[in-house]
């Protein structure tokens, strides 16, 4: 396994213990409470331990190197596991929504809140530790699979923190003699509604994946690794494109090199920019450098002597993200030069 990957799959396995152990106290807390805004807390937390089982799957298979039925391995299982763990995030808010208006006209009694309330508290707060260093870790080794689990860990958090609100208000009611059990459902209503749209974002985000919607960070960050490396042998660098693949990264350019640049002469340019990358990023980049000759229009960029050369030197042109990711060379004021050779 590659380090990111396995830092990815050890983390993971802290999740699946983590949703195992919070599903066992906040079911504990509903059948000591009867509270329905807290049989919601735990009906996600059924969601959370099997969503992170398919998790770890994936991020077990997303680890494993390219073979021949695979060539460009096996990262898009993320993207199919983030979108899973969408689906049941939102089913297990449409669950929520429905045992929250049938409890609303049948109400049931609600006992021990003092204790419910303690246990659901604890598990909030396990959940968003856990969740915020999931994210993080996700965004850093670029796994969508752990993004995924991080952020429905943190929304778990957000909704344990209304029920906790929302009961401590039933609770002081109750203690004053007032009959709150309808805000208990309401409470669960309204959050039931909040994992519907938290389920939403995560499908919305795994479809974005799927058709390798592009990574503007990402561009940026490696259009800044190119010109930082930038040499005069580089006339031109465009259609730059990324592709994702779970924690791997293909990035596709084509660089502009003088004309009459030997095959080897290229092929040490392209070593270059290789080394470049794999200085910044490692093993988890690969490359697909195409060389393209230069023609006529390129000469008042390029600042090399040349016996070629057709008009003076002018200046170098200008790569922003931008006119990096152009599919045609271009000129500084971005203006598409079509070629005719």
């Amino acid at each position: 396994m590659a380090s990111a990957a396995d830092e990815n799959f050890e983390f993971q396995k802290i999740i699946v213990v983590l949703g195992f152990t919070l599903l066992i106290i906040k079911y504990i807390a509903y059948f000591l409470t009867g509270s329905v805004a807290i049989f919601t807390d735990a009906t996600e937390s059924i969601v959370n331990v099997v969503a992170a089982c398919i998790g770890i799957y994936a991020l077990y298979l997303s680890a494993q190197p390219a073979d021949r039925n695979h060539p460009f391995g096996h990262g898009k299982i993320e993207i199919i596991s983030s979108a899973i763990e969408g689906t049941m995030i939102m089913v297990a808010g449409g669950i929520i929504i429905l045992e929250s208006v049938n409890s609303f006209f049948n109400p049931g009694e609600i006992s021990d809140l003092d204790i419910g309330l303690v246990l659901v508290a604890l598990a909030a707060a396990a959940n968003y530790a856990v969740g915020r260093v999931a994210i993080r870790k996700g965004r850093k080794n670029r796994s969508p699979a752990l993004e995924a689990s991080g952020k429905h860990l943190c929304s778990d958090t957000y909704s344990s923190i209304g029920i906790l609100i929302g009961l401590f208000v039933v609770y002081i009611a109750e203690g004053m003699g007032y009959d709150a059990r309808w805000l208990d459902s309401s409470i669960a209503v309204v959050f039931g509604f909040i994992i519907l749209y938290t389920g939403f974002g995560v499908i919305k985000r795994s479809a974005d994946e799927t058709m390798d919607r592009a990574d503007e960070d990402l561009i940026a960050e490696v259009s800044a690794m190119i010109n930082e490396y930038r040499h005069d042998d580089w006339i031109d660098v465009y259609n730059l494109r990324l592709i994702k693949y779970g924690p791997k990264i293909y990035v596709d350019m084509k660089v502009v090199f003088p004309r009459n640049m030997t095959v080897a002469q290229e092929y040490v340019e392209k070593q270059e920019i290789d080394e470049a990358v794999m200085a910044k990023y490692g093993d988890s980049v690969e490359t697909s450098i195409s060389c393209i000759p230069c023609s006529e229009f390129h000469c008042r960029h390029c600042e090399r002597n040349c016996m070629d050369r057709s008009v003076p030197f002018e200046c170098p042109l200008e790569w922003t993200p931008e006119k990096l990711c152009c599919v045609r060379p271009h000129s500084p004021s971005n203006k598409v030069t079509i070629r005719e050779d």
